[in-house]
């Protein structure tokens, strides 16, 4: 059995990512996917207004709903999930996933967002901060300020 470790955040993304895979031409041999739910980071304002109670009961409903759209598709045809909520490092979770599940996969499904560096999910795994797209705000103004007076 084929075992894949995949790290998801938005679950119409995930679907994008794993619909080739899924897909019954695409792999005969059954495969256990243990899906791990990468839930948004809140500000660290936030724990000001939010218990951590509150915040973990949240971070569960998050991902139950987010389970409840990515499992189906995984389901379909008749593989093995196992859910995990991502608490902690990624890299430290997928450590500790390869130890309990032995040699698997890993494939990172996150939605990537522009401007922020994303956490790696192993130990190997390049840090994505080279080629970040930010522009300075005095930049972006002068170049709409250069935009008007071309009008």
């Amino acid at each position: 059995m084929e075992r894949i470790i995949v790290y998801v955040d938005d679950a119409a993304y995930a679907e994008q990512q794993l619909t080739p895979m899924t897909s019954p031409a695409a792999n005969a041999t059954p495969t256990h996917w243990v899906v791990v739910a990468c839930a948004p980071r809140m500000t660290h304002r936030i724990s000001k207004w939010v218990s951590h109670s509150a915040r973990e009961n949240w971070r569960a409903k998050w991902s139950d709903k987010l389970f409840g759209q990515v499992v189906p598709l995984l389901t379909a045809r008749g593989d093995k999930v196992t859910p995990v909520l991502a608490k902690g490092p990624l890299s430290e979770l997928t450590t500790r996933l390869l130890s309990e599940h032995g040699a698997a996969r890993v494939l990172d499904a996150r939605r990537p967002k522009f401007g922020q560096d994303m956490e790696p999910v192993t130990k190997d795994q390049p840090e994505g901060g080279q080629a970040r797209w930010t522009v300075p705000g005095a930049v972006a103004g002068m170049g709409a300020i250069l935009l008007l007076a071309a009008d």
